[in-house]
């Protein structure tokens, strides 16, 4: 708790509003005050852990930014759909950068972005070898089979790389893959998404559907997507 409101007095445009040691003050709390938007959480805590705590809390609830000790919930923390995941011990570095991402999207209307073009050659960041990356997960390079990728989603400074058996986060934003990735199949769908378009099974009602998983499909780049999709 000391380590978050230190950080917290650190950083311009952030006022501490309340701290709590108990998972379930906390919660009550935040279900007294909605107007709260920003949430630093701690996974361990008496009572009930910060996963089970934002389970409880009603939609919509403030933007959550991980604060733990253990990388082990990062796949959980995301799916709850977390701005951003710090491991201890935190870097006021990366701290300020996760707070600075949700003040800007916070700031920022909701736009939609232009049709990103064909997705260039890759650096040597991602050392391609035939349909396989290596990619950096957890401090190591990982050999990955991009074939057995559905899609790739955008997680704050995080992106989340999606199989139909698992999910592997990787520290890079959306956007640098999309520079980097060598593959043309991989298409930008929507601001947040990048689908396998051989992996797609089908399409409706602005919802692409590749293996069980729903990935929505954004207006500006439904066009573009369906003029390069093989169809009768």
């Amino acid at each position: 708790m000391y380590l978050i409101e230190h950080l917290v007095g650190l950083t311009e445009g952030l006022r501490l509003v309340a701290s709590f040691t108990k998972a379930r003050e906390a919660l009550h709390f935040l279900q007294a005050h909605p107007e709260i938007d920003l949430l630093l959480l701690d996974i361990e805590m008496p009572e009930l852990s910060g996963l089970a705590l934002m389970r409880e809390l009603a939609a919509p609830y403030p933007s959550v930014i991980i604060i733990s000790g253990h990388r082990d919930f990062a796949l959980e923390a995301f799916d709850l759909h977390v701005a951003d995941y710090l491991l201890k011990p935190v870097e006021y570095k990366r701290f300020e950068e996760a707070v600075r991402q949700f003040q800007l999207r916070r700031a920022a209307p909701a736009a939609v972005p232009a049709p990103a073009p064909a997705l260039p050659a890759a650096t040597p960041d991602f050392l391609p070898a035939g349909h396989d990356l290596f990619v950096k997960v957890n401090n190591r390079l990982m050999r990955l089979n991009f074939d057995e990728v559905l899609y790739i989603e955008a997680m704050s400074t995080y992106s989340t790389l999606v199989t139909a058996k698992q999910k592997f986060i990787v520290h890079y934003t959306l956007k640098s893959i999309a520079e980097r990735l060598p593959f043309a199949h991989f298409r930008r769908v929507h601001r947040s998404y990048i689908v396998n378009t051989h992996l797609i099974d089908s399409i409706e009602d602005n919802v692409l559907l590749l293996a069980g998983h729903e990935v929505p499909l954004a207006k500006s780049y439904q066009d573009e997507l369906l003029q390069g999709l093989r169809s009768l």
